[in-house]
């Protein structure tokens, strides 16, 4: 079985995602809730077969990937600097009132400050997957509300790229008891930021007349397999040249990626092409994020959990609300955006993953915001409920019903 770890892993995660996402479905309650328990049934902490943790999450990377290059399809850049004047403020002031609480947080469950930064940072940061999954099944992704959550999780995903840059570097201060350098700090923001820049103009300038060419040639040959295969190798090959060359991440890479060949000639085709594959790996990110938890937290932690998803869903709810308010949005907007944010995915698990390699957080508290995703991402479907329906705009053409994971 060690020789089919992959194989194995993927099997397991399938079928098991199938049958407890049925089991949710037909008891009323959201497929994710199926998924998250086929990972717990399947991960190190409870008995019989225990699939490869390593496997299921790099697998499921790729689910974000493919989500955000369909997202780059659907968005273009118009439509996210018509927003920005909402989205990037309310952004940032989420994420900062979020962290700080967060960090308020542990420190008063006692820990270090350093391990409890990178908690109130963790916290702050809402998943993709789950945010974009809302999106999708109101058909939301091409109205002003839409725009303004996708441009939301954008300027979330640049700033967890800048903290991950900068965190050895204070983590190692404050472990020290040194001085911060102010100029080795802007030094490492200014490199990474001309990184991105520099990426984000080859997308841009380049990608935007070298890959709808590509798509057009590929798709005159008249082989479905081969636009398949080119639309997987783009959205793939993109999103990894922006982390290994960019230090940028993956999820950036391929939203760009697909706001390249926004608007080209095979742009809808090539995003119904990738339907069927971003919500099998989408699934694979829930089945990962199942494995990674332990659920013996509940019982030797209960009132810390409680704490920790208390942050998560009320704090942020509220920290998302008030801003978009602020700025002039409607309730129901508001609303959206506030709950939609109310849960923690993939990026808090790199982060906590980094503290843990750094030595500043301890396995307890990377348990604790596992068990923060867990429970927020299960609720979050069923908070959803108390967003008013907002209906598209008129010049919006709804998206075509389908089947949500």
């Amino acid at each position: 079985m060690a020789d089919h770890g992959l194989v194995s892993t993927l099997v397991a995660a399938i079928v098991l995602a199938f049958v407890f996402g049925f089991i949710a479905q037909r008891l009323r309650l959201s497929p994710i809730v199926g998924y998250l328990v086929a990972g717990i049934a399947v991960g190190p902490y409870t008995p019989g077969f225990v699939a490869e943790t390593d496997f299921a999450l790099q697998l499921s990377e790729i689910g974000v990937i493919l989500l955000m290059f369909g997202v780059g399809l659907k968005i273009s850049i118009e439509d996210m600097w018509s927003v920005r004047w909402v989205a990037v403020p309310g952004s940032v002031l989420q994420m900062v009132a979020a962290t700080l609480m967060g960090t308020g947080a542990g420190m008063a469950l006692g820990m270090p400050l350093a391990e409890a930064v990178i908690l109130g940072v963790a916290l702050s940061i809402a998943s993709t997957i789950v945010f974009m999954r809302i999106l999708e099944e109101r058909r939301l992704m091409k109205t002003e509300e839409g725009r303004i959550g996708i441009s939301w999780l954008l300027v979330e995903d640049l700033v967890i790229v800048l903290a991950i840059v900068v965190l050895p570097a204070l983590t190692a201060a404050m472990a020290t008891g040194g001085a911060i350098s102010p100029t080795a700090l802007l030094s490492a923001l200014g490199v990474t930021f001309l990184k991105i820049a520099v990426f984000i103009a080859l997308m841009l300038v380049i990608g935007a007349r070298f890959f709808p060419w590509l798509i057009v040639r590929i798709a005159h040959a008249k082989s479905r397999e081969l636009l398949s295969l080119g639309t997987l190798a783009l959205a793939l090959g993109v999103a990894w040249a922006a982390y290994y060359w960019f230090d940028a991440s993956f999820a950036l890479g391929a939203f760009l990626a697909g706001l390249a060949l926004n608007g080209s000639k095979f742009s809808h085709r090539v995003a119904e092409e990738s339907l069927p594959l971003r919500d099998t790996f989408a699934v694979i990110f829930f089945v990962a994020v199942g494995m990674l938890f332990n659920p013996t937290v509940l019982i030797e932690a209960p009132l810390t959990v409680a704490a920790i998803v208390f942050v998560i869903i009320a704090g942020k709810a509220i920290l998302g609300y008030i801003p978009m308010r602020m700025l002039g949005q409607s309730h129901e907007a508001s609303l959206l955006i506030a709950i939609g944010t109310a849960q923690i995915g993939e990026f808090s698990f790199v982060l906590a993953g980094l503290g843990v390699q750094l030595n500043v957080m301890s396995m307890e508290t990377y348990s604790l915001i596992l068990a923060g995703s867990i429970i927020s991402i299960a609720l979050n479907p069923i908070l959803m409920r108390l967003v008013p329906h907002i209906t598209p705009h008129p010049e919006v053409k709804p998206e075509p019903v389908r089947a949500s994971a």
